[in-house]
C-alpha cells in the first residue's frame, strides 16, 4: 500500500515537465465535474482497486490515519458503499442531491516516479442546499498512479480541511 508518507523515490519538482503537471490539472478538472455532476459511479472509477478516500479531522490536519481520528477514511469497499448509499433516498442529508460547485487551484506535482505522482492542491467546494451556502476549503494530497495509457488514477485522494471545526454544517454528507 502507498500511502502520502511512503512515496517512492521522487523526481525533483523542476524537473516534473509541465506537460504532466497539465494533465494532472486537466484529471482534477474533470473529476470535479463528475463530483457537482453527481456522476459518482463513474467518479469510483477513478480509483485504484486499493485506492483510499480521506478527510482528516479538523483538529489533526497532519494525522496519520493508523494513529488519528479522521471524518472518512475509505478503502475502495467502503467508498462503493457511501457512492451507492449517496445515490439513494436513505441518504436524508443529501436527497434531493445537493447542488456543489468546486474550484481548484495552485496545482503541483512535486514527486514523479515509477507511474506514481504526489501532488497538492487548494481547493473550494461550495454546496448549496435548502437555500443555505456552505463552504468547504482546503487542500488535497493526493497520490496518483500514472498507466501506461497516460491515464490517472487515485492511489490516496485526501482532502484536508482549513477550517478549525465543521460550523455552521456540522458534518461533511458530500464528497469533498
Amino acid at each position: 500500500m502507498v500511502t502520502e508518507t511512503s512515496a517512492p523515490a521522487t523526481v525533483p519538482a523542476a524537473a516534473v515537465p509541465d506537460a504532466l503537471v497539465r494533465s494532472v490539472e486537466h484529471f482534477l478538472y474533470e473529476e470535479a465535474e463528475l463530483l457537482d455532476q453527481w456522476r459518482l459511479h463513474e467518479w469510483l472509477e477513478l480509483f485504484t482497486p486499493g485506492g483510499q478516500y480521506m478527510v482528516p479531522s479538523t483538529d489533526r490536519p497532519d494525522g496519520e490515519p493508523a494513529h488519528d481520528l479522521f471524518l472518512i477514511q475509505d478503502d475502495r469497499f467502503l467508498l462503493e458503499q457511501r457512492v451507492n448509499s449517496l445515490l439513494t433516498r436513505a441518504a436524508h442529508a443529501e436527497y434531493p442531491h445537493s447542488r456543489t460547485r468546486r474550484l481548484i487551484t495552485n496545482v503541483r506535482v512535486p514527486h514523479a516516479a515509477d507511474g506514481l505522482l504526489t501532488l497538492t492542491a487548494n481547493f473550494a467546494v461550495h454546496r448549496v442546499r435548502s437555500g443555505t451556502l456552505d463552504t468547504y476549503v482546503g487542500q488535497y494530497r493526493h497520490v496518483l498512479q500514472q498507466e501506461e495509457n497516460g491515464a490517472f488514477r487515485f492511489v490516496v485522494r485526501k482532502a484536508v480541511l482549513d477550517l478549525d471545526a465543521l460550523r455552521p454544517h456540522g458534518k461533511v454528507s458530500i464528497i469533498l
